[in-house]
């Protein structure tokens, strides 16, 4: 799919915020209306858009802890990446998941009402797949966080 200048500033402004109007959008892209909202349906047949959400605060929700899990494994057979990544999706606190190059094979994200919670999700996860060494590092301070692509 092509996209254009006018595509990439509706992105940028959908980035900052899915939900202002079409007229907002256009107004501040320069168009009106019923182009943006065809080129918006077009992103989204294109598959460039995906599912709508809303980003909720974790703080003010309970979840005060983000821990960066780093794993390593020394299996590496289908059936134990399967079950592995089936013990992942299945978990709400995980929210990210990257298989690496390197020393490492995984780093999770995960987050958490505290450290109690951690443990929760640590033991669940170590009791259905095997991993031959887990470091947990609990951040201290988010400093910057964003979905944003740079366009």
């Amino acid at each position: 799919m092509k996209i254009d200048e006018t595509d990439r500033k509706i992105l940028a402004e959908l980035q900052r915020d899915a939900g202002q109007s079409l007229d907002e959008i256009a107004r501040k892209v320069g168009s009106s209306k019923t182009p943006v909202w065809n080129r918006i349906r077009k992103l989204r047949e294109g598959g460039v858009l995906g599912q709508q959400t809303v980003v909720l605060d974790a703080e003010k929700l309970g979840f005060e802890a983000t821990f960066f899990v780093l794993i390593r494994t020394s299996e590496h057979e289908a059936d134990w990446q399967a079950r592995f990544l089936k013990a992942l999706k299945e978990r709400p606190e995980v929210q990210e998941a990257h298989r690496l190059a390197g020393d490492i094979d995984y780093i999770l994200k995960v987050r958490v009402k505290n450290a109690r919670a951690y443990d929760v999700f640590y033991q669940a996860l170590i009791s259905e797949v095997k991993v031959h060494n887990v470091t947990a590092l609990l951040s201290m301070e988010e400093i910057k966080a964003t979905t944003a692509l740079p366009l």
